[in-house]
């Protein structure tokens, strides 16, 4: 798969998530076989660009790996400089957000609140384009509640600006990310334009991942929530997608060592004092899928010290390792 200059390895993405897609996440993703990640997203705002928050997002996973970064806000000019500035801080592709639910960025007019005004939507895309000579992709949802899906719609103007890819949520703005996430305007979006269609809502096995490309014809997928606390899902995926291979999951002490080495990156990229605190939300996730019946988790909340983190953690992965081999 192709996004314009760039042949991707695989079109299996790791979706931005606002304080979850860190340099540490989007490495391991990486290191499991995701073909682009995407950093957390960034504010068109002009007064947060040079903060440390902005330097932090903007943290390349590797030299080799393409630095993609997602950029949010409504005003065109604003969101042309906004790319601008990016590139000129290492961005290799530019993402912009029109899919945000959320609605502290919707009441800014950002995000999926977009979606209610096409014209807008053109205008921000051809000053993005045209700003920057890296591609520039966007990602939407199928509209702004049931009775207004305008993807296609959006899908053709954003053809017609230069974008490269587009990735599409399954959901409307209105269905926030309750109920099931729907494919066929996504295969709708498919059929009616010819830049790569990237698929995207509750994908969360290599089977659904290869049954919703079946159905869609999508040129890949995008997994976000399914990767939280379990980041080796996209060497599952990819295997599935490139080889038809169904792989051995890791065992409890292989999935262990990554998540020590997890925990042990957050401490070394936000600092101790900040890292900790960080961490707590990522153990959460692992032991969900893991050891989801274990109290630990709020006793590790109550730690306030990094290294006394990951003493906790290998004290209580031992043991459950132990236990494990005993029976």
């Amino acid at each position: 798969m192709r996004i314009g200059c760039y042949q991707l390895r695989n079109p299996v993405f790791l979706a931005p998530m606002a304080g979850i897609t860190d340099q540490p996440f989007r490495q391991l993703c990486s290191e499991f076989g995701a073909g682009l990640t995407f950093s957390e997203m960034m504010s068109s705002n002009p007064q947060v660009w040079h903060t440390e928050k902005s330097r932090l997002r903007l943290a390349r996973v590797t030299d080799s790996e393409i630095n993609a970064v997602q950029i949010a806000g409504s005003d065109p000019e604003e969101m042309a400089q906004a790319a601008q500035v990016n590139v000129q801080y290492g961005a290799d592709l530019i993402d912009i957000n029109m899919g945000c639910p959320a609605k502290k960025v919707n009441r800014k007019l950002a995000g999926s609140a977009l979606l209610q005004y096409p014209k807008l939507v053109e205008e921000i895309l051809h000053a993005v384009v045209k700003a920057v000579d890296v591609p520039v992709t966007l990602k939407i949802r199928t509209g702004w509640n049931k009775d207004n899906q305008n993807c296609v719609e959006i899908a053709k103007i954003a053809e017609q600006a230069g974008i490269s890819a587009l990735t599409i949520h399954g959901r409307t703005r209105a269905c926030l990310f309750n109920g099931h996430a729907e494919y066929e305007n996504i295969k709708a979006v498919k059929s009616q334009v010819s830049m790569p269609v990237i698929a995207n809502g509750d994908i969360q096995t290599a089977e659904q991942a290869l049954a919703v490309l079946d159905y869609t014809q999508a040129d890949g997928v995008m997994i976000g929530r399914a990767a939280l606390g379990n980041p080796w899902i996209f060497q599952e995926v990819v295997a599935k997608l490139t080889h038809g291979e169904t792989i051995k999951a890791l065992d409890l002490e292989q999935k262990f060592a990554v998540v020590y080495r997890h925990i042990k990156d957050l401490h070394q990229f936000y600092g101790e004092a900040k890292g900790y605190r960080i961490a707590r939300k990522h153990v959460a996730w692992y032991l969900n899928g893991l050891v989801p019946d274990t109290d630990f988790k709020h006793s590790f909340n109550a730690i306030e010290s990094a290294a006394e983190q990951l003493d906790a953690l290998e004290n209580f992965f031992t043991l459950q390792i132990l236990e494990k081999k005993r029976w």
